[in-house]
């Protein structure tokens, strides 16, 4: 991954606010960068600790947090439910309601 693409994707993910979330394809295609899911996750699965990053607000286009059943989903969990995000019993958000931005969530 290259500079640009780490800043234009830092740049957008700064801009999610708080209650809402993003996905990792929209993420990539607001940064400029579509198809480049897949880039934002290993961006953001390598972010240094106390960066500050709001990684957590990024979840699966489905609406599902990656890698369920594990203790890092497990702290995603926590912190959605702490940004005010209501997670369903199959572990889904709702994009329509919490999705950022509305448009891109449709």
């Amino acid at each position: 991954m290259d500079a640009a693409f780490e800043r234009a994707v830092l740049a957008q993910l700064l801009a999610i606010p708080p209650g809402r979330v993003s996905s990792y394809g929209v993420l990539a295609a607001l940064a400029g960068y579509p198809r480049h899911a897949r880039h934002v996750g290993k961006l953001l699965a390598s972010a240094p600790e106390g960066a500050g990053w709001p990684w957590f607000r990024v979840v699966s286009g489905s609406g599902h947090i990656a890698r369920p059943g594990t203790p890092q989903a497990d702290y995603q969990r926590l912190l959605l439910e702490e940004d005010g995000i209501e997670l369903g019993r199959n572990g889904r958000i709702d994009l329509r309601r919490y999705g950022w931005p509305a448009d891109f969530m449709r």
